[in-house]
Formats: structure tokens, C-alpha cells, sequence
């Protein structure tokens, strides 16, 4: 009798471990037939709103196409785009099994942006001090040469940073001053304008002349406490006279600075002759770098990086260097000419 009662037992464990295993189950089926819809608002704002369903799934992870992602339970989620673009948006839907199945899909987003800052030089003569100061001289003594062995001493004469026929100018020139061989400017909104977050866009026409080094770029506000690289830099533009049509992006960070530095390249046409938009789109995830509009770089931003805090705007063209290297023994002059500058929001 007791040998039966343990097979009865057995009989009746095994029976209900094939039933939990069997049909009725749907964590063991894998998701099916996923459909993935987009709606984008037609009022410019960047809101869109996405509904994903498939057989046998319980839940839905977006990856929005831009660095950000987040999970749904029924599928329907509404996002908000903070900048113009055409992104490829996946979803992993996924069963209680944890078996998944996932698509794409393509959408287009037209973001309205607010222009908070800008300086679309118009007046004749000097830059305008509300907007923009000086950094002044080699860097000497803390970091002569500004750290990366310039060759110029920075004024802020006309005669290397002036405004004329609606552009700045920004002009180094090879002369005798302070014991340097070259003059140019270095432009910053430094305790005038520094903010966090958007979109930058400068249009400029780059100089010609191997030694030439023209940059537009951002330092953390923080700059005077944090010190560098702690701060953060970004470099919007950087060009080498010496690899022409050739235009940088970099970042520098702790553990990521001066040589080191995380990094994206292009190669343009007619940089030195013809006017084209640098820009930055900047967000909590993301600092993406453009070209007339066509982005060439996108890198990951965190919150342990500094990249979460004001910054402010510099525009300076710089002579040799760490980075411009020998300077043409037949260079005289050259320009940057900034035709605006443009902050949005």
C-alpha cells in the first residue's frame, strides 16, 4: 500500500509539471507578429507617440534613436524630440520567457528650436562687449603659449578682431609684438552668456595658410575652480591649415584630454573659400557635431561627465602649435570671418 501511495505521488507531480510546462503557458511562446506604428505632431514640437504590439509579449523596450530609451508594458509611449532629424527608432518586444523579437522603423521629426543668444554682427567696428571679452597675451605665466606652444599674442585691436561687411573678423598676422612673431584674437562670452543644453550653429569661412589653427569651442563655466580638463571642453571646429578641407570635433574630460581626447573628423569642400554651419546639437545623452547640417560625430554624454553644466563660447584663431604645427615662412595674413553665431533652446 505504501509503494502505491509514493507512485500516486509521482504520477500526479509529473502531471502537474507537464501542464505548467505545456500550453496554457504563454511565457514559453515567443513574441509574434510585432507592428510597430509611429504619430508625429504636426505642431513642430517634437512629440511623438508610438504604439508596438505583438502576440505573446508583456513587454516593449524602445531605443528612441538618439542614445535614450525606455520600457513599456502595453506598448504605448509618447516622446519628445528636442532637435530636427530623421531617426531609426527599435523595438525589442519580449515575453515572460524572456524571448524577444524586435523592428525598426524610420521617422522624421521637424523641431521648432528658440533662439536664446546670438550675434549676427552688423554693427561696423569693434565686436560687441555686451556679448563677447578677451583673453589677452600668450597665457603667460600659468600656460605660456596657452598651453599648447602658440606662436601668437592675443589683442583686442581692430587690427585682429573687427567687424566689416556684416562678418567678424578674426586676423592673425605675422608682426613683431610682445616678443611674438604673430598677433590674432581670442573671443569668449565668459561671464556674459553661458548655458546649458541645445543647439549651436556658427557659420563661418575658415583662414588659408599652413600654421593657421581656427576653433570655435565651449569651456565649462566652472573653468576657474574645477580647472582643466575637469571643466569639459568642446571643440565645435578645429581646422589645420596643414590638412585642409579637413574639420575636427573633440572632447576633453578627465582621462580624456590633450592628445587623448575623444575625437571626429570630416572632410569638406571648400572650407578656406566658401562659408558652411558648424553646429552642435547638445543634450543629457548625447553631443552630436555637424557640418552644414550633416552630423559627423555623436558621442555619448553621462551624468559623471562634466558635459551637464553652463558653458561658454570662444572663437580664436591661433598660429602653430601643438596642433597647427610650423607655420608657413611666406604666411603674412589670414582671417576667420564668422558671419554669426546662433544659440538655441
Amino acid at each position: 500500500m505504501r509503494h502505491f501511495s509514493i507512485k500516486l505521488f509521482l504520477f500526479i507531480a509529473t502531471f502537474i509539471s507537464s501542464c505548467s510546462k505545456g500550453g496554457n503557458n504563454g511565457g514559453n511562446k515567443p513574441p509574434e507578429n510585432l507592428t510597430v506604428t509611429a504619430v508625429v505632431s504636426t505642431d513642430n514640437s517634437g512629440n511623438v507617440s508610438f504604439t508596438a504590439t505583438a502576440t505573446n509579449a508583456v513587454s516593449y523596450e524602445y531605443d528612441f534613436g538618439n542614445g535614450i530609451g525606455q520600457t513599456s508594458a502595453s506598448g504605448i509611449v509618447t516622446y519628445k524630440y528636442q532637435f530636427s532629424g530623421t531617426y531609426t527608432v527599435n523595438v525589442i518586444a519580449k515575453s515572460s520567457g524572456g524571448q524577444t523579437i524586435s523592428k525598426s522603423i524610420n521617422i522624421t521629426v521637424t523641431v521648432v528650436l528658440a533662439l536664446v543668444w546670438s550675434d549676427e554682427f552688423d554693427t561696423p567696428g569693434s565686436p560687441d562687449a555686451s556679448k563677447w571679452g578677451y583673453d589677452l597675451g600668450d597665457g603667460c605665466p600659468l600656460v605660456c603659449g596657452w598651453g599648447n606652444n602658440e606662436l601668437e599674442w592675443y589683442t583686442n585691436r581692430q587690427e585682429n578682431a573687427v567687424v566689416q561687411g556684416g562678418v567678424l573678423k578674426i586676423i592673425a598676422k605675422r608682426e613683431n609684438f610682445s616678443g611674438k612673431q604673430f598677433t590674432s584674437a581670442r573671443l569668449l562670452t565668459k561671464d556674459k552668456f553661458s548655458f546649458t543644453y541645445g543647439k549651436v550653429e556658427v557659420r563661418a569661412k575658415l583662414p588659408a595658410g599652413v600654421g593657421t589653427w581656427p576653433a570655435i569651442w565651449m569651456l565649462g563655466n566652472n573653468i576657474n575652480t574645477a580647472g582643466w580638463p575637469a571643466c569639459g571642453e568642446i571643440d565645435i571646429m578645429e581646422h589645420r591649415g596643414s590638412h585642409i578641407n579637413t574639420i575636427g570635433a573633440a572632447l576633453h574630460h578627465p582621462g580624456h584630454s590633450g592628445g587623448n581626447a575623444d575625437v571626429g573628423t570630416v572632410v569638406i569642400s571648400n572650407a578656406t573659400t566658401e562659408f558652411h554651419k558648424y553646429g552642435l546639437e547638445w543634450t543629457s545623452t548625447t553631443l552630436k557635431f555637424l557640418v552644414d547640417d550633416v552630423p559627423f560625430y555623436t558621442f555619448s554624454n553621462s551624468g559623471n561627465l562634466p558635459f551637464n553644466l553652463n558653458f561658454f563660447i570662444i572663437l580664436n584663431l591661433a598660429m602653430g602649435g601643438n596642433y597647427g604645427g610650423p607655420v608657413d615662412p611666406a604666411f603674412t595674413s589670414a582671417a576667420m570671418e564668422i558671419d554669426y553665431v546662433r544659440v538655441y533652446q
